[in-house]
């Protein structure tokens, strides 16, 4: 019986999966199928933490967040529902209202 290599056996393993995680987590891989965030004016978006509000499984969650001088956003994530052996997609939604606490710049 031919002996192999554990060492090499299980660096090859490594490789392999470390390039299928890379892969299939590219931002390519979203942009073809909608899922990335659409592009933003500079390259470069206000990137501060929402408030995120969790709820139970089945109900999409909520975040919010000043998104302007005096505005700001509340957004529920997408969520799922299966109706026998259909999965439906529930879209997200969005809101922006005017919100004095939010600062002026």
């Amino acid at each position: 019986m031919r002996r192999v290599n554990t060492t090499r056996w299980a660096l090859v393993v490594s490789v392999v999966l470390v390039l299928g995680a890379v892969t299939g987590c590219s931002q390519k891989y979203y942009d073809e199928r909608g899922k990335a965030d659409g592009p933003v004016l500079g390259g470069r978006g206000d990137d501060s933490p929402a408030e995120v509000f969790n709820f139970p499984d089945g109900f999409g969650n909520l975040a919010t967040k000043c998104v302007g001088p005096g505005k700001r956003a509340y957004a529920t994530t997408k969520g799922s529902v299966s109706i026998g052996e259909d999965e439906v997609i529930i879209p997200a939604n969005a809101v922006i209202v005017d919100d004095p606490s939010c600062a002026r710049r």
